[in-house]
C-alpha cells in the first residue's frame, strides 16, 4: 500500500509539499497563535485541560511529521491529524454544536 501511495505522491511532489506546508501553517496558527480560542472552546465543551494539553502536542507532533523528507513519516503524520479531525468532528456532533462549526471542520478532514 506505501508503495502505491509513494508513486502517487512522486508524481506531484511540489502539490504534496505546498499541502504539507499549509496544513503545518494551518495548526501552529491555530494552536499557537489563537490559542486562546482553543481554550475556550474545550472551556465550553466542558472538556478537561490535559486533553487539550494531549490534542496540542500531538496536532504540534503530526503537524512536524508532514515537513518530513521520509515519506511514511509524512503518511503517518497526515493519518494522525486525520485522525484527531475525526474525532473533534464527532464531539462536535455529540455535542450539537452549531452546522456550520461543524462543516468546517468535516471539510477539513477530508484532505488528510
Amino acid at each position: 500500500m506505501i508503495q502505491n501511495l509513494s508513486s502517487i505522491f512522486q508524481s506531484m511532489p511540489v502539490l504534496l509539499e505546498l499541502l504539507c506546508i499549509l496544513v503545518f501553517g494551518s495548526i501552529i496558527f491555530v494552536w499557537g497563535v489563537r490559542y486562546s480560542n482553543i481554550k475556550d472552546e474545550f472551556k465550553h465543551f466542558n472538556l478537561p485541560k490535559w486533553l487539550r494539553d494531549l490534542v496540542g502536542i500531538f496536532k504540534f507532533a503530526f503537524a512536524i511529521m508532514l515537513l518530513n523528507d521520509n515519506l511514511q513519516i509524512v503518511l503517518f503524520g497526515a493519518i494522525g491529524i486525520a485522525v484527531l479531525m475525526i474525532a473533534a468532528l464527532l464531539t462536535h456532533l455529540r455535542l450539537k454544536s452549531p452546522f456550520p462549526g461543524c462543516f468546517r471542520l468535516a471539510l477539513c478532514s477530508v484532505p488528510a
